[in-house]
């Protein structure tokens, strides 16, 4: 059976324990992508990690770990949670998927957080254990998420990589809308 899992990002801390704000796995284009998902008859779960904005790579893991992960399975990680998806397929090198779209993955590269969530080292084989690998960047998306995703052509370049204009970290304020067509297409 085919099944998605949608993994989000790093909220802000004022973010997450805001009451009114929704939780990151209901955030943004996710609740609109999952129920795209669920009309198509997938599957699509939305792991919601503690303490999310101060990301601990353990407890990401249990979390995603709790759905299965076979050859139908597709991956979708924005921001952190895309850098989360690039660390995690680096170290299960025995896992292969149908298909990983990264939304603007960030890596941390820059040590701007005192996080050691990305301390690990990209497996160069990572792209062929999926059927299609997707890496989504905006041109006018935060420095340090260009970065990442520059770092990224440079270490898996057969991957495939879309660039948009002006979407910004593909959030719901820099996009102006919680749809995501683009995002649904390549996952069909």
């Amino acid at each position: 059976m085919i099944n998605a899992i949608i993994q989000h990002g790093m909220p802000s801390k004022d973010e997450y324990y805001d009451p009114k704000q929704p939780s990151a796995s209901n955030a943004q284009w996710v609740p609109w992508l999952q129920k795209q998902l669920t009309v198509h008859d997938i599957k699509a779960d939305t792991p919601e990690a503690p303490l999310a904005f101060k990301p601990q790579y353990d407890l990401w893991v249990k979390e995603v770990e709790r759905f299965e992960i076979t050859p139908e399975t597709l991956l979708v990680g924005h921001s952190c949670g895309g850098g989360f998806w690039v660390r995690y397929l680096s170290e299960h090198p025995e896992i292969f998927v149908d298909k990983v779209v990264l939304i603007a993955p960030w890596l941390n590269l820059d040590h701007e957080e005192d996080i050691a969530f990305f301390d690990f080292q990209i497996d160069p084989g990572i792209v062929a254990r999926a059927n299609k690998f997707v890496v989504f960047a905006s041109d006018n998306d935060d420095p340090e998420v260009t970065n990442s995703v520059n770092f990224l052509r440079e270490k898996i370049p057969e991957a495939k990589f879309v660039d948009f204009h002006d979407y910004g970290h593909f959030c719901t304020r820099d996009m102006g809308t919680d749809a995501f067509p683009e995002l649904l297409k390549e996952l069909s």
